[in-house]
């Protein structure tokens, strides 16, 4: 059984982490440029998880093999590192840069109300260990 140690996926998951928060970042602009001024914000929102989790899926898919996780728990912790990771950012940066308030952050997790993201944060959750057994990586 391979016992790697932990620091260098851990590393390699940051990193990878950054390449994924920087096209989620060029994904929204996208949405806002081209999407946003035909179905509106929140319907853009809700299509954007779909077209981000792709996205999410792709990044995951192409890196999964570099970044050294070989059993299903050390990918679900590379999971768990984006997902915690990705949830601070959305909330710092939605807060502190766009000055969006609290309700208006909770509304795009509100799956009653038609808020999206919890589907993407399991995609993003699940991404390392789906393109783990996809690029057949697990031992």
């Amino acid at each position: 059984m391979d016992r790697k140690p932990l620091a260098p996926i851990l590393t390699r998951a940051l990193a990878i982490w950054l390449v994924l928060i920087a096209a989620e970042v060029l994904h929204g602009i996208a949405r806002a440029v081209f999407l946003v001024p035909h179905v509106g914000e929140f319907r853009s929102n809700q299509i954007g998880v779909f077209t981000g989790s792709i996205i999410i899926l792709v990044i995951a898919l192409f890196f999964v093999r570099w970044i050294g996780a070989t059993r299903p728990s050390q990918l679900l912790m590379v999971g768990a590192v984006w997902l915690g990771l990705t949830v601070a950012f959305e909330m710092l940066f939605g807060r502190l840069v766009v000055r969006l308030s609290w309700e208006r952050l909770a509304a795009d997790y509100n799956v009653l109300e038609g808020g999206l993201m919890p589907v993407g944060l399991l995609v993003l959750l699940l991404s390392p260990l789906i393109a783990g057994r996809v690029r057949g990586v697990m031992q």
